[in-house]
């Protein structure tokens, strides 16, 4: 590390500058370090000197860049603010002969952007020795030289500068020479007349010290030959020349022409020339021809390395007197280099939600070239939504201009062109890929408004009924998409129970088995919920209709089932063809061609003596009765329903071929459920005697009115009267389907008796078989249309 004394620090000046809602501050510091010490040294708290907090040096990418397209020769340490230099400096090859030696650096901070110009003064030590071009002079003096006279001699060069380059010269003592020393020039004097018959050769000894500490010096040896006499040294025509050459001129290209006369004749002189003491690029560069003195070019000029030449010249006579000056020579710029676009800082990728006008990159941009050829606009060429908003010097700042979508646009590639001021101007591009970032800002939305699943009923848990799908546009887990049920209930069941939803495919599926007769139909609710955060969901209704399955058999509501009572239908004798005796009534749970009833007898006493309506259930003689039928008839009745397959239910109907129950004591007899409450028992005895009351009503009634038409009329057109007992709680809807409906009305009861029998009569229907679609849904009629019916029947005689 340097000693501290080496550093200086000057604040050069504070301005301010506002972009964008963006302070943005540039101070110039200025540091003086002497050149050669060693990496890591500090030159100065760069942080302190500038008012900065060390703390907040990482968050806002501090960083030394170099100014133009220069080396960058220092950097800054995060964690104490010290800036400290990055590479071993050598002036000399810098800054080369220049007094001041000035490197440019500068600070970058961002959040927000700031500028701080760094400027480097690199000092100089001595560590270079002054040096001659040559190792031995040779000079050539006529004897007949006058005492006094001055022969120039070459100077010694020193890379360093200042008090480090050559201060003095001394010259070994001699008899003949002396030294004199100028401003400008170096000479040796003739202090005592040369004798060449004495001595034909003089050798000396010129040491160039410095002024550096410690001393450094370099010698060279001076060879006199003593001649004859030669008294004229050649003289240019100009002390200095000036030559200006466009950079990148040709090879061969003729610079300047350096010219020296000698007035003597002869050998003497002829004139030759050279270049004095020149570097080695520079001998690279021109060559000087010996003979006429035209410079031309050997190599490239490029103005953005160096902007001027200057070379020393001599011209010697042919005796070896010897004159010197200068060409000095200017290059010209030329628009020879296009700008070039850095890419500082860049926020990659960006989130879709910014707002326009966010910065999202530090552009910076140089151009080599001078004057109006480094005079740089920039633009984006891609109709995107940025652009280049201009900041400190040669910095922009990349905005954006409109908000993003990810869903729309996910990437962006955009060229920006740089473009200098030349003629013809040049320009460059820097293409950049910018990638938006996805926010959660969609949620997933469902492909169909609802969704209806159709299942068959008695399913089997587990089973697929539909599948519901939704879309997120955005990406990954914000576009992930978990389906489930929402909370809910299912005929007092939570739904939960019925249902269930992969949370992945969205395929809805069955928990249970589900009953067409507990149910028809359902909604349940899905939300599909996507993985951002926060989530964002949509609901979607899904409606399961449940299809009807042939699983219920037709159950028969009249006649009873036997073992709950013991039921018999009293036929009169006197009953003719055609006469309704009686009728089976039964119902299916089910629904549809599932329910549709026919009725069918499978087994009778006297299977040509009754009939059953197809579709209505209502047992019919089919002829007249006759004496010699047997008074016990026995009906087996089955009922089958229209499913695939079908099934089916039977009963046993109890006929009496008889006018009064007591020409029928043995019915006393019969069984009886004797599980039957005797409560019902005396139901059942007062029902039997209203009913004989009205039916004897009804009697006398209908016989008064038989008796004036003097017609035969049926006294009994077995209608049987079906309580509301025997109609199931579950079947008191059933809708066009059965034989039964609970609006069924009871035209007239007669009863027939005994304490243990059950006789119920219904309505007649003149009709053998009614349509499925009309069975049971004939409205009520009052006991008027039942005695207009008995007016039309014939009469029947006593």
């Amino acid at each position: 590390m340097a000693h501290p004394g080496f550093f200086k620090l000057s604040l050069v000046g504070l301005y301010g500058v506002s972009l964008l809602a963006l302070q943005t501050v540039c101070v110039d510091v200025s540091y003086s370090f002497p050149e050669e010490i060693k990496p890591g040294s500090v030159i100065g708290n760069i942080a302190k000197d500038l008012g900065l907090e060390i703390r907040s040096l990482p968050p806002r990418k501090a960083r030394v860049d170099a100014e133009g397209n220069s080396e960058q020769y220092c950097d800054i340490n995060m964690k104490t603010g010290d800036l400290r230099v990055a590479e071993p400096l050598d002036r000399e090859g810098l800054c080369g002969k220049k007094t001041s030696c000035i490197l440019k650096q500068e600070l970058i901070l961002e959040n927000p952007l700031e500028l701080h110009r760094i400027i480097l003064h690199v000092e100089d030590i001595n560590d270079n020795a002054p040096q001659f071009k040559r190792d031995v002079i040779r000079l050539e003096i006529r004897e007949s030289a006058d005492k006094g006279t001055r022969f120039l001699i070459e100077e010694a060069s020193d890379a360093d500068v200042g008090q480090n380059s050559v201060q003095r010269y001394e010259l070994k003592k001699s008899q003949y020479f002396g030294l004199n020393v100028d401003s400008s020039r170096v000479e040796l004097v003739l202090e005592n007349e040369l004798d060449r018959e004495r001595e034909r050769a003089v050798s000396l000894t010129l040491s160039a010290v410095d002024g550096g500490t410690p001393r450094r010096s370099g010698t060279v040896a001076i060879h006199v030959t003593v001649l004859d006499a030669n008294d004229n040294t050649p003289v240019f025509d100009k002390s200095v020349y000036k030559a200006s050459l466009p950079e990148n001129s040709p090879i061969d290209t003729a610079v300047v022409t350096v010219t020296a006369t000698d007035a003597d004749e002869g050998v003497n002189g002829d004139v030759t020339y050279e270049f004095g003491l020149v570097s080695a690029e520079d001998e690279k560069i021109f060559f000087i021809d010996g003979k006429t003195g035209q410079i031309r070019l050997i190599g490239t000029v490029d103005f953005e390395r160096k902007t001027s030449f200057e070379l020393p010249v001599t011209a010697k006579d042919g005796l070896g007197l010897t004159s010197y000056a200068k060409v000095s020579i200017n290059v010209i710029d030329v628009n020879d280099n296009a700008p070039v676009v850095h890419l500082k800082s860049l926020r990659n990728p960006i989130p879709e939600n910014v707002s326009p006008g966010t910065e999202v990159g530090i552009i910076n941009v140089q151009d080599r070239d001078s004057d109006n050829n480094r005079q740089v606009r920039c633009s984006i060429q891609q109709d995107a939504p940025f652009k280049l908003v201009p900041s400190i010097k040669n910095y922009y700042s990349l905005v954006t201009t409109a908000e993003l979508d990810r869903e729309l646009v996910s990437d962006y590639n955009i060229t920006i062109t740089a473009t200098d001021g030349g003629s013809p101007p040049l320009s460059s591009s820097k293409s950049l890929h910018l990638s938006v970032a996805d926010v959660n800002d969609n949620p997933p939305v469902f492909e169909e408004q609802s969704y209806n699943a159709y299942v068959t009923e008695n399913n089997k848990p587990g089973s697929t009924l539909c599948s519901v799908s939704a879309l997120d546009p955005d990406w990954r887990q914000n576009g992930t998409v978990i389906y489930s049920i929402l909370p809910g209930e299912v005929n007092g069941a939570p739904v939960s129970s019925y249902l269930s939803v992969n949370g992945d495919t969205g395929l809805i599926h069955a928990v249970r088995s589900l009953d067409y007769e507990q149910f028809r139909s359902f909604k349940v609710h899905v939300m599909a919920r996507d993985n951002g955060s926060p989530p964002l969901s949509s609901n979607v209704t899904v409606s399961v209709f449940i299809t009807d399955v042939n699983d219920n058999s037709p159950q028969i509501l009249y006649p009873a089932p036997e073992g709950h009572s013991f039921m018999t239908e009293l036929v009169p004798k006197a009953a003719h063809g055609g006469s309704l005796v009686s009728k089976v009534i039964a119902v299916d749970a089910d629904s549809g061609q599932n329910a549709w009833l026919s009725y069918h007898i499978v087994k009778s006493t006297d299977p040509g003596l009754f009939t059953i309506g197809l579709h209505s259930g209502e047992i019919r003689t089919q002829r007249d009765i006759s004496e010699s039928d047997n008074m016990k008839q026995n009906l087996i009745v089955a009922v089958k329903d229209n499913g695939q397959p079908s099934l089916s239910a039977t009963c046993s109907m109890y006929l009496l071929i008889s006018d009064n129950l007591a020409e029928v004591p043995e019915l006393k007899d019969m069984s009886y459920d004797e599980t039957n409450s005797k409560l019902t028992s005396y139901l059942i005895i007062a029902l039997v005697s209203v009913s004989t009351f009205f039916l004897t009503f009804i009697i006398v009634i209908l016989g008064v009115r038989f008796c004036r038409r003097r017609k035969p009329r049926l006294l009994f057109d077995g209608a049987v009267a079906i309580p509301s007992a025997y109609l199931p709680p579950n079947y008191a809807e059933v809708d066009g389907t059965g034989t039964l409906r609970s609006t069924y009305n009871y035209d007239a009861y007669l009863t027939t008796g005994s304490r243990t029998s059950d006789f119920k009569f219904v309505r007649s229907y003149n009709d053998n078989t009614l349509p499925a679609d009309q069975t049971l849904k004939k409205s009520p009629t009052d006991l008027s249309e039942v005695f207009g019916e008995f007016d039309e029947s014939p009469e029947v005689s006593p």
